[in-house]
């Protein structure tokens, strides 16, 4: 089934709700957002996750390293590793930075206890390699680029995933919007990735099925004036996991 990952939660109550709707991952946002997380709201939301886990409190990962596998089957070994890890510390719990350092990601990242770092601020291959934790790497899809062009920005052997959202001005983020998603599903006939941007309760079934993806990711399309939903979190988790994917 398709990995699905629900962004932007800023309480426990909603992020509890949605580990028992099925959500694979969560997304806290430490970049400069409306849905930026404060440091109590992050440890109050970590540590309730935690705590529902039965077989440890900290997610592991058994993914590649550099040389071990294939440049075309390198994403594909992670997404397998992600999927296993999931199944065992569902959900996995995800920062999503953007225009900060590596250090900063690290330090944030451990006093968190974060399981996953997403970079989505155009990070280059270099910041990624310094980042301690496996990363999610956000590719900005802008108008008129082609599958081609975001194979050029996931080159293989450095993140441990891949992110598709639709590219803002600023590049710091995604937009809410919807891209071209017949150039998504030309890269997913050949790598995993999370598809992002436009997808609510009512899209994200034709998304799977026209694209594909390993996993879609939500934020604002399971929100009612700017807040989270849980009831639009739970028909947005039973749509997508009701799709086959023929990956």
């Amino acid at each position: 089934m398709t990995i699905v990952k629900i962004c932007g939660l800023g309480d426990v109550e909603t992020a509890l709700e949605t580990a028992k709707a099925g959500a694979d991952m969560v997304g806290l946002v430490f970049a400069e957002s409306k849905r930026r997380v404060t440091p109590q709201q992050c440890h109050d939301i970590v540590e309730a996750l935690k705590d529902g886990r039965t077989q440890g409190r900290e997610a592991e990962f058994d993914g590649p390293v550099r040389g071990e596998v294939s440049a075309r089957t390198w994403f594909a070994a992670w997404a397998d590793s992600l999927e296993q890890s999931a199944a065992r510390w569902r959900p996995l719990i995800v920062g999503v930075f953007a225009g900060m350092t590596p250090d900063e990601v690290n330090d944030i990242a451990d006093a968190a206890g974060l399981d996953l770092v997403q970079l989505s601020g155009g990070e280059d291959g270099a910041f990624v390699r310094n980042v301690v934790r496996p990363v999610i790497r956000t590719v900005h899809v802008h108008p008129g680029m082609s599958s081609f062009d975001v194979d050029e920005k996931s080159v293989p052997g450095i993140s441990a995933g891949l992110h598709l959202d639709k590219g803002s001005a600023a590049a710091l983020g995604g937009t809410g919007e919807a891209f071209d998603w017949a150039v998504a599903a030309e890269v997913a006939e050949h790598k995993p990735f999370l598809l992002a941007g436009g997808l609510t309760p009512e899209t994200v079934a034709g998304a799977i099925e026209q694209v594909q993806p390993w996993g879609v990711d939500v934020s604002t399309g399971v929100e009612t004036n700017g807040v989270k939903d849980i009831e639009k979190i739970r028909a947005f988790i039973r749509a997508a996991k009701g799709v086959r994917v023929g990956r």
